[in-house]
């Protein structure tokens, strides 16, 4: 199983330190267990900002990195070893684990964090946290703050500035290593064959949440233990809406399904979208509509480079897709008034892609100063453009209505263009009816 390395844990914790101040603490806490009901609870999934530095996979964990510290400038608070919880709950990495397996120079238990870490402040002028965004643990801070305080008339040091740590972690976040992007083209190449998987096994009569339990199958399978976001699975007139989630309905022959579904390998995501028929043969609209999605997120392709705009892949999508729904008679106009007037809007309401890494939409500023930001080689980011005609649109004929469409695949920059992590999926009308045909004689 593709993995980020130790060592690439290390220089990013090391990279971070190179950008703070001197007499400084940075701090951050693990994300906390989430009650799914009652005294049941979700799957653990670490917070992202916390697994880029630490790579530690447990809660009520805390880190602080101090540059310079002599005793050790990464401290991991962590759960004790404890043999009857771990019974129950499965093994932890205790003090022991954390220095050997997570790299901490230091490493206490974080039942002892209130008489520890109030010493690791004092003497120190600025911490670098992300405030606000865990309120529980912004009050824990307050109170070792306070407690530093009040030692003041003994001549302990209270720091005096607070510095924002997770717009600092973001950028770095923002441009990939070579270590990540195998990971996340590990991901990717997963949930391209669960979405293979679910092309072949469709047919009428089944519900959506067969394709969906097809897709589960194949991301456990390949050694993914979670998918990346909800699984979308709209057949039909639900591919017109954008974040459906019920996965409960029937699959009708003549009508398209939408995928859009993949998985997280080591706290990194893919994220890919298919559209096909679901007996395997698309209709002439049905057609013109995907051919004309496709050709959309071609032209982005060729806007996604070093020194190209963010926004310049969206803008290539916007003029794609107005003048082909003007060329089917969707639309009527020009299309440069088209565009400015937002005439496109009804059929396409969503943006051409977002950043893409630890979190499905990943950190990372789309604006500097107000401009959209230049594109350079290491960001990875989707491209997904799709068509959506209502079933109640009745501005147009009725044989346009209730077809939806995206086609989504993951990109990541490179020297000289992008690198598409998602190839692995059929795309083109020509390769899905094959593939789907194939599937269909076999199963005979």
């Amino acid at each position: 199983m593709t993995r980020i390395a130790p060592s690439e844990y290390a220089r990013r914790r090391q990279a971070l330190m190179q950008q703070m101040e001197p007499g400084s603490i940075a701090l951050l806490p693990a994300a906390p267990v989430q009650i799914r009901n009652r005294d049941v609870e979700q799957a653990y999934r670490q917070d992202s900002d916390f697994q880029y530095l630490t790579g530690f996979p447990e809660p009520e964990a805390v880190l602080a990195l101090i540059p310079g510290r002599a005793e050790g400038e990464y401290v991991l608070f962590c759960r004790e070893r404890n043999p009857e919880r771990e019974l129950w709950e499965g093994l932890r990495a205790g003090q022991e684990g954390a220095l050997r397996n997570y790299g901490a120079d230091q490493a206490f238990a974080i039942g002892a964090i209130d008489e520890v870490l109030p010493g690791l402040i004092a003497g120190l002028s600025r911490v670098y946290y992300a405030m606000g965004v865990s309120p529980e643990f912004d009050r824990e801070l307050i109170g070792w703050i306070n407690d530093v305080r009040s030692k003041a008339r003994h001549g302990a040091t209270v720091p005096t500035e607070f510095v924002a740590l997770d717009h600092r972690l973001h950028e770095m976040r923002l441009i990939k290593s070579a270590g990540e992007v195998a990971v996340m083209r590990a991901a990717a190449e997963i949930s391209a064959r669960a979405h293979v998987r679910a092309m072949q096994a469709s047919r009428a009569g089944l519900y959506e949440y067969h394709l969906e339990a097809e897709l589960d199958y194949e991301f456990r399978k390949g050694g993914a233990k979670l998918p990346a976001y909800g699984s979308i699975v709209a057949a039909g007139r639900n591919a017109c809406i954008l974040h459906y989630r019920e996965n409960d309905d029937v699959l009708k022959d003549g009508d398209l399904v939408l995928i859009d579904a993949a998985c997280e390998i080591d706290c990194y995501a893919s994220d890919i979208t298919r559209t096909f028929p679901v007996s395997g043969t698309f209709s002439a609209e049905q057609k013109a509509i995907y051919e004309l999605v496709l050709r959309a997120q071609e032209a982005a392709f060729d806007e996604i480079a070093p020194g190209k705009h963010w926004n310049q892949a969206h803008e290539a999508t916007l003029r794609v897709i107005t003048a082909g729904l003007v060329e089917l008679g969707l639309l009527a106009g020009e299309v440069d008034e088209l565009i400015e007037g937002e005439a496109y809007k009804p059929f396409y309401m969503h943006r051409a892609g977002h950043w893409l890494g630890m979190d499905v939409h990943d950190v990372g500023d789309y604006k500097i100063g107000g401009t959209w930001r230049e594109l350079a080689p290491g960001m990875c980011m989707t491209v997904e453009p799709g068509i959506y005609i209502a079933p109640d649109n009745h501005a147009v004929e009725a044989r346009w209505r209730g077809i939806g469409v995206r086609i989504e695949d993951d990109v990541v920059v490179t020297e000289t263009g992008c690198e598409i992590l998602t190839g692995g999926v059929p795309k083109t009308v020509a390769e899905i009816e094959a593939l789907m045909a194939a599937a269909r004689s076999q199963a005979v």
